[in-house]
């Protein structure tokens, strides 16, 4: 079981990209290892829900409910009460949700909390998704770069009480450069050099992405899909070590 407290968590989060809850616990089985936190998505959670989360943590894992609430104050408010609880270590919600959506659910977890020491969850706000672009954000009528979109969302998400952010490895610098690191910067779209970029337009090597100032590394299909997980899993951990 990893210490409850965070710091000494591994740096590898293992996306969950699966769709049942057996194949889930397959890879949990597998890399659980070298890994401290799995993700459950959309994908996987649409599926299987608390069901799967709580196996997770009844194997001694944390799990990283990445489900990017998106919704009026109060309702995200409330999702974040059934969500945190002893072994989810993060939540995320959309930073375009604006500042009192996010203080809501800053507030909501604070309660929490309080009220139970073995909850450690904390809660990270989304800038802009890794398969947008400038051109997307264009088109949707948002004026900024994504490079200053992210930056713009990332002091609203700070200031609204967020613990830290999910941003992709184009933007840590950017953003290191302007929050300390007790503000926790989560990224995905890290690939091993030999990876495929898939249908992410903003990636970058794992010990690339450590370097820029990236806490924790989200690795999904380029990890579990390749022909040994467990040792690909090794070397970018001997990588970020090096």
């Amino acid at each position: 079981m990893g210490s409850m407290t965070s710091p000494t968590l591994r740096p590898i989060i293992v996306a969950l990209d699966v769709d049942t809850k057996a194949d889930a616990l397959k890879c949990v089985d597998r890399l659980g290892a070298n890994v401290d936190v799995f993700k459950v998505g959309l994908q996987l959670f649409s599926r299987e829900g608390f069901p799967v989360v709580d196996a997770i943590i009844a194997g001694g894992k944390k799990v990283f409910v990445d489900l990017k609430l998106h919704d009026i104050p109060n309702t995200v408010s409330h999702a974040v009460e059934a969500l945190a609880k002893p072994g989810v270590e993060f939540i995320t919600l959309h930073a375009s949700g604006g500042e009192e959506m996010m203080q809501a659910a800053a507030g909501s977890l604070k309660k929490i909390r309080a009220g139970n020491e073995r909850v450690t969850t904390r809660l990270l706000a989304v800038t802009v998704l890794t398969s947008l672009d400038d051109s997307d954000l264009r088109q949707i009528g948002v004026d900024h770069s994504v490079a200053g979109q992210v930056l713009n969302l990332s002091r609203v998400a700070r200031s609204a009480g967020m613990d830290g952010l999910v941003a992709s490895p184009q933007e840590v610098a950017l953003l290191r450069s302007e929050h300390d690191r007790h503000f926790v910067i989560v990224t995905p779209g890290v690939r091993p050099a030999s990876g495929n970029v898939q249908d992410q337009k903003r990636v970058m090597t794992p010990s690339q992405a450590m370097k820029e100032g990236s806490d924790f590394l989200v690795m999904g299909r380029s990890l579990l899909d390749a022909p040994d997980p467990q040792k690909m899993l090794q070397d970018v951990l001997a990588e970020i070590g090096r």
